[in-house]
């Protein structure tokens, strides 16, 4: 490839993150090849691999484009209401959580996670979203034991119980709603329920 400036090359690997994006959502991404890719970026297969060295790397990359660190929701929950205490901290960390997956690249990329990705070569979406499960889980728990310390939280229920159980209402209502998108609303829906649910959590 000809030498290229910075912001020619951030382009080039931009582009070819969004077609990665949209032929893995039509086809499933074991039965994508990256030289599909690059045509459906109007580019050749060397540009891929001056990017990204195999499809495993390509979909990672695509991966962090959506990735949500729940400690990154959470200090700016924090930063925008200051006397907010832990509870109410994970709780709007959840409500910016979900406004989030309104964008239809975060709802493409986390189908293809979910729905369309096989186990291929040097892709284990198994072993993807419980690395990222559980690095949800930790931070989650760290805000819930600051919660209990301050005896914040229904009594009897852990943080480790309280992580359990938001993680899992997360999980069901992703899973239920990538489904079929069109059947509610992720954020009024999703909001609703996360705040039922600390409602009766707290003490």
């Amino acid at each position: 490839m000809a030498r290229k400036t910075k912001a020619e090359a951030a382009a080039t690997r931009e582009a070819l993150l969004d077609a990665a994006e949209e032929v893995f959502y039509e086809k499933g991404v074991a039965r994508t090849s990256l030289e599909q890719i690059a045509r459906h970026a109007d580019m050749t297969r060397g540009a891929v691999y001056w990017h990204f060295r195999n499809k495993g790397d390509l979909f990672m990359a695509l991966l962090e484009r959506v990735r949500m660190p729940f400690e990154e929701l959470a200090e700016e929950a924090a930063r925008l209401n200051a006397d907010a205490s832990p509870l109410e901290t994970i709780r709007l960390a959840c409500h910016a959580s979900l406004q989030r997956l309104e964008q239809p690249s975060y709802q493409r990329i986390l189908s293809i996670l979910i729905h369309r990705c096989e186990f291929f070569s040097d892709i284990n979406p198994l072993e993807m979203q419980n690395a990222l499960a559980q690095q949800c889980f930790d931070d989650i728990l760290d805000h819930f034991r600051r919660a209990h310390e301050l005896e914040l939280m229904k009594e009897g229920l852990s943080p480790e119980l309280a992580a359990r159980l938001l993680q899992s209402t997360l999980g069901g209502l992703l899973h239920d709603w990538l489904r079929d998108p069109e059947r509610y609303s992720i954020v009024r829906d999703g909001q609703q329920l996360v705040d039922t649910l600390f409602t009766l959590m707290r003490r």
